[in-house]
């Protein structure tokens, strides 16, 4: 495979231009799924694509990726629809009464709602039922929420293609179904930025109130007693700060942390070293964190990774008498493992204003343990972060309906059905490739550079690779973040996090037919936890084709393989000498873990090689013990795909 030619462009990131106006035709017989509109194209009505989760086609596991479901299906004119989006943008004839109507269905800032007064009808209904709501829905153009609304299925069900917009006044969007608003052509925004202050405050309020037993010793006055012996506090100066999550609220506790005289180290894949060199604070591992800190204060995400992060086997890891803050997600502890921590003196003191189920039980053995401080999820509950959180929401609310592209988008936009068809294997191996890069990134120092490379025969202008990129991004990105990344806000969320994405284009002999040979996925500057994929120049490398539709892993660091991108795989480098695969493979036989693929790639013969092995089921910690145990494998590492 000779290259002819190639090209770097810098996507850091760039504007995101809209899709081309549609032909009439399409427009006639498109059904409007995806009505996401861009200013520049406010002529074009969209084409009908369905993304959800699906069974790939070859009879495998479920996939979840961005696939082609219904490109152009049954016959339905959009031009009402389109008219009524363009009728009611800002500047178009009629009052905001006759402006598109907007459900308000929680509590909101006075701010906010004038934003939303002056643009449409403003509906404000408090405490509907499900049922209410349902049944409201199809009557209205916008929806904004905090987090006591579920938008669930039936609701977007009922809502029968109206609603355009869901405005979630914060952060967190488990309270509103992803899947179904995308399904349904309802586009998701959130507030992300406005509540930080607030947050970071009450992290520090917690903090302080913890270390000088505040709430007890109010108590204990209270009932009438004065026990000055008994709540004898603990200083915060000299003391060492663990921030888990160097994020936006994360950044701002160190700071005033750093004010208060603590010393102040992190934890953050994503957190750029420089940014923390400039406040002093040092990034180091989760381990490094756990073992070193006084203090721990959590600004971590709910993620399937994070989930109960903190848990029996972490505890153990601390300092005895370590105090945690948690102004976070609540299911990041696991709240029974804190208890015992907290009996067996590992944890002396724990301050929190989130929890698992929200409110807790009553009868709680955590939140009634006397060296436990809580509070009703207060973190942004400031009058300033409120009325921000307002007009933020409203901001974006009204914007969507405008058909602007959010940056605080958080499902997929309008894609040109021919582009996402032609792409549609290729998104779910840029997806993978990204998943698996980032699984072979190890210690604190955390992801800054990313270099992409796609091989084609295609000419430069002949091949949109904003998809690819962000599904790439989305990949690295979402395993240990509460970020969802698409179309709209891959470069933006890359940027937030510090994270530059840099993309070559390099011409290959290969079939014009197919729209990228391969992907090559290399990130720069960090550690490795399996250093056979590290190449000469210092990158993690792996690279990737589509074969037969199957997304495949073809090359890791200088070893070619060829696996499979889904399910477990399991990377061994060894000595590459007879009978290694069956010695592998009856380890993982006996514990009753089936082997769905093996492969091999060796550089030289009789020298070195790697072995990747696909498992239907997740090895256990001694059969992967057992298998580092045999004398010629030299390193191994496990990936979830």
């Amino acid at each position: 495979m000779a290259a002819a030619s190639s090209s770097t462009k810098f996507i850091f990131p760039p504007s995101i231009s809209s899709s081309s106006p549609s032909s009439s035709s399409h427009r006639s017989r498109s059904k409007l799924l995806l009505a996401f509109l861009s200013p520049t194209a406010a002529t074009a009505s969209p084409l009908s694509l369905t993304l959800s989760r699906s069974r790939s086609h070859y009879g495998r596991a479920p996939r979840r990726s961005l696939i082609v479901t219904d490109a152009l299906k049954s016959a339905e004119s959009t031009e009402t629809s389109a008219s009524k989006s363009r009728s009611a943008g800002r500047g178009g004839a009629g009052s905001a009464e006759d402006g598109p109507t907007i459900l308000v269905s929680e509590k909101l800032g006075e701010a906010g709602l004038e934003v939303l007064r002056g643009y449409g009808r403003l509906e404000c209904l408090y405490d509907l039922s499900p049922e209410e709501l349902c049944k409201k829905i199809s009557s209205v153009d916008a929806l904004i929420v905090r987090s006591g609304t579920k938008v669930t299925r039936q609701v977007f069900e009922a809502a029968k293609g109206r609603l355009k917009v869901v405005g979630r006044a914060g952060v967190g969007i488990d309270n509103v179904d992803l899947q179904a608003a995308t399904e349904h052509g309802c586009l998701v925004v959130n507030a992300p930025t406005a509540n930080t202050v607030a947050a970071a405050e009450h992290g520090i309020a917690l903090l302080a109130a913890m270390a000088r037993n505040v709430a007890q010793a109010d108590a204990s006055i209270k009932a009438g007693k004065w026990e000055r012996s008994k709540y004898v506090g603990v200083s915060l100066v000299g003391k060492t700060l663990a921030v888990m999550g160097f994020g936006k609220v994360g950044s701002e506790v160190a700071r005033r942390a750093k004010g208060l005289g603590m010393t102040v180290i992190a934890h953050d894949p994503y957190a750029p070293a420089d940014r923390a060199r400039a406040m002093g604070v040092e990034l180091v591992s989760f381990d490094q964190a756990i073992a070193t800190a006084d203090f721990l204060s959590l600004h971590m995400p709910l993620t399937p990774t994070t989930s109960k992060i903190f848990n029996d086997n972490t505890f153990s890891k601390m300092k005895k008498g370590v105090r945690i803050v948690n102004v976070a997600r609540g299911g990041v502890i696991d709240e029974d493992a804190l208890v015992r921590a907290l009996d067996s003196g590992i944890v002396a003191q724990a301050a929190l204003d989130v929890f698992t189920k929200e409110p807790p039980p009553s009868d709680s053995k955590l939140v009634q343990h006397p060296n436990v401080t809580v509070t009703p999820h207060l973190g942004a509950s400031t009058k300033e972060a409120q009325e921000g959180v307002a007009i933020e929401i409203a901001e974006a609310v009204v914007g969507a309906l405008n058909g602007e592209l959010a940056a605080t988008a958080v499902n997929a936009p309008m894609v040109p059905p021919d582009v996402l068809s032609e792409l549609a294997p290729y998104v779910v191996l840029a997806e993978k490739l990204g998943r698996l890069a980032v699984q072979l990134v190890a210690g604190g120092k955390g992801i800054q550079s990313v270099r992409v490379i796609y091989r084609s025969a295609r000419d430069t202008d002949d091949l949109d690779t904003r998809l690819l990129r962000a599904m790439i991004t989305k990949g690295i990105i979402e395993p240990i973040s509460a970020s969802f990344i698409n179309l709209v806000n891959a470069d933006y969320t890359a940027k937030q996090k510090g994270l530059r994405i840099v993309e070559e284009r390099v011409s290959v002999d290969a079939s014009p037919e197919s729209p990228v040979d391969s992907i090559q996925v290399k990130i720069c500057n960090v550690e490795s936890k399996f250093a056979s994929a590290v190449t000469e120049s210092g990158e993690i490398s792996i690279e990737g084709k589509v074969k037969d539709g199957i997304p495949r892993l073809t090359c890791v660091g200088s070893f070619g393989v060829d696996v499979s991108l889904e399910g477990n795989l399991l990377l061994c480098r060894q000595v590459d000498q007879p009978g290694m695969i069956g010695h592998v493979g009856n380890i993982l036989g006996e514990r009753n873990v089936n082997v769905s693929f093996m492969t091999v790639g060796r550089t030289v013969r009789r020298r070195q090689a790697i072995m990747a092995i696909g498992v239907d089921e997740e090895p256990n910690k001694e059969t992967l013990q057992k298998i580092g145990e045999v004398p010629a494998i030299e390193e191994f590492v496990f990936l979830n795909l």
